[in-house]
């Protein structure tokens, strides 16, 4: 851009306009959106932009907006246009008076683009890992590599604690789907290529899915998880056939499960055979 290092201010973001990339600074504070608080920022290089908007917004405001080419960001590829206005943070919202200012910014920056079509790779980078959030059935974590759910006992259904605890490495994941917590049976759920027929169709029955619930997985915790296992299952290529080894255990985390297991079989949502033959796994991991 013509005048690189300009600076326009909204109400919860700086964006920082340069030769190559937009830089999006969040604000920290009560009233900005936790999603933003969550990213910090986000560089959006020119070449990921397909188009500027500039409408009216709410109570003497007007919102500059940043469209983006598809495929172009792993935040918005794994959001699925679930994010509302106020999440979006590529919307940058200010006071009326600075609308002429706005305008020339988003001239500036039409002027500069010249891909609009769906982009090959993804040109936005993802969430940094190591990240993790607690889901209403369990604790999911990723450390670039791996996925794990370790399920809770009061939360997980008999189905996850027969299954138990998940690892998955990308190289077998073929995506992610992710449905907001905002909304009725939100879940994260791991996409495998040969688990589409197979799968159970409920998130709270599938041992590749955790569940949201009040509190649990927020959007500003599990949408940056979704987007860095999303952006890492894309960069790992064709999907590997190789299972994993499976993890040595903390005995004293296996003796806890044994435990929980007996509730279960007590409870008589596990059969005599299944609690024999799961004991017999838990005691294989030590």
């Amino acid at each position: 851009m013509s005048r690189m290092g300009d600076v326009l201010a909204g109400f919860h973001a700086t964006w920082e306009f340069e030769s190559d990339s937009v830089l999006i600074r969040y604000e920290r504070g009560i009233r900005t959106p936790k999603l933003f608080q969550s990213l910090a920022e986000r560089r959006v290089p020119l070449e990921a932009i397909a188009g500027v908007t500039l409408t009216p917004g709410k109570r003497g405001t007007v919102a500059l907006r940043i469209e983006l080419r598809s495929g172009a960001d792993p935040l918005l590829e794994a959001a699925a246009g679930q994010l509302k206005d106020g999440s979006d943070p590529y919307r940058l919202v200010l006071p009326a008076d600075k609308e002429t200012l706005a305008e020339y910014y988003a001239d500036e920056l039409r002027a500069e683009l010249t891909e609009a079509g769906p982009a090959e790779e993804f040109l936005v980078a993802a969430p940094e890992v190591p990240l993790q959030f607690k889901a209403y059935d369990g604790k999911a974590s990723f450390d670039g590599e791996t996925v794990r759910f370790r399920w809770f006992w009061t939360g997980a259904s008999s189905a996850k604690w027969k299954a138990g605890d998940q690892s998955f490495p990308v190289g077998e994941l073929s995506g992610v789907e992710w449905r907001s917590p905002e909304v009725f049976e939100g879940h994260l759920r791991l996409l495998r290529p040969d688990s589409a027929d197979g799968r159970p169709a409920q998130a709270d029955q599938d041992p590749a899915a955790v569940v949201f619930g009040l509190g649990y997985g927020p959007v500003h915790e599990s949408l940056p998880f979704a987007a860095a296992v999303l952006a890492a299952v894309r960069k790992s290529g064709p999907v590997a056939a190789v299972p994993a080894a499976a993890p040595r255990r903390d005995p004293a985390d296996i003796a806890e499960r044994i435990r929980h297991l007996g509730e279960l079989h007590e409870a008589g949502l596990v059969t005599d055979e299944e609690f024999s033959v799961k004991k017999a796994e838990l005691l294989a991991q030590l």
